[in-house]
C-alpha cells in the first residue's frame, strides 16, 4: 500500500505595508520621470530663462542626506533594541525633515528676489512645480516618521517588530534620493 505524499510549496507572501509603500514608491518615480521628461522636451524648445540656484538648496540637501544616516541610526537602533536612541534619531531625523521644508521656504523667497516666479517663464514653474512637489511628499515623509515615532514610545517598534521601522526608513530613504536626483538635474539641466 502506498501512501500518497504531497509535498506543499511554501506560499510566498509579502508584508501589506511594504507592498503599499513599494507601490507609492514607484508611482511617485514614474510621476516624476514624467515630469522631469516633459522639462526636458520643454527646455529643448527654447525661450528657456537661467537662473542661479540660491546657495540654501545645496546646504538643504546636506541636511536632507544627513537625516538619512539619522534614520539608517534609529533602524539599527530599533534592532538593537536601544529605544532611546530610536526615539532620538527619530527625532532628529523629523526634525531635519522640518529644516528642510524651511530652508527650501527660504530658497523660493530668494527665488523671488532674484525675480523668478512660479508664473513666468517655464523653467522658473517647472523649478517650483517639482520642488513644491517633492515637499509634499516629504511632508507625507513626516507624517509616516511621526507615526513611527508614536509607536517607537509606545515600544512598539522593537528588534521582533520592525516593519513599522522598516517601512518609514524605506520611504524616508527613497526621499532623500529623489531630492538629490532633482537637485542633481536641476543643477545640470538650467
Amino acid at each position: 500500500m502506498e501512501k500518497n505524499i504531497e509535498i506543499t510549496k511554501p506560499i510566498l507572501t509579502v508584508n501589506k505595508c511594504k507592498f503599499i509603500v513599494w507601490l507609492f514608491i514607484i508611482t511617485i518615480i514614474m510621476f516624476f520621470a514624467a515630469f522631469t521628461s516633459a522639462y526636458l522636451v520643454r527646455r529643448a524648445e527654447g525661450s528657456w530663462t537661467e537662473f542661479d540656484i540660491p546657495s540654501i538648496f545645496y546646504y538643504s540637501t546636506g541636511v536632507l542626506v544627513l537625516s538619512s544616516i539619522f534614520m539608517h541610526l534609529g533602524f539599527k537602533s530599533a534592532q538593537k533594541d536601544n529605544f532611546g536612541n530610536l526615539k532620538l534619531f527619530i527625532s532628529i531625523t523629523f526634525v531635519s525633515g522640518l529644516v528642510f521644508l524651511a530652508m527650501q521656504y527660504i530658497g523660493w523667497t530668494q527665488l523671488q528676489s532674484q525675480g523668478v516666479y512660479l508664473k513666468g517663464n517655464p523653467a522658473e514653474s517647472f523649478y517650483y512645480v517639482l520642488t513644491g512637489l517633492h515637499g509634499f511628499h516629504l511632508v507625507t515623509g513626516l507624517f509616516v516618521l511621526f507615526f513611527s515615532f508614536m509607536e517607537a514610545f509606545k515600544m512598539n517598534i522593537h528588534s521582533k517588530n520592525l516593519i513599522r521601522i522598516e517601512v518609514c526608513a524605506t520611504y524616508w530613504h527613497f526621499l532623500d534620493i529623489l531630492w538629490v536626483y532633482l537637485f542633481l538635474f536641476l543643477l545640470f539641466f538650467r
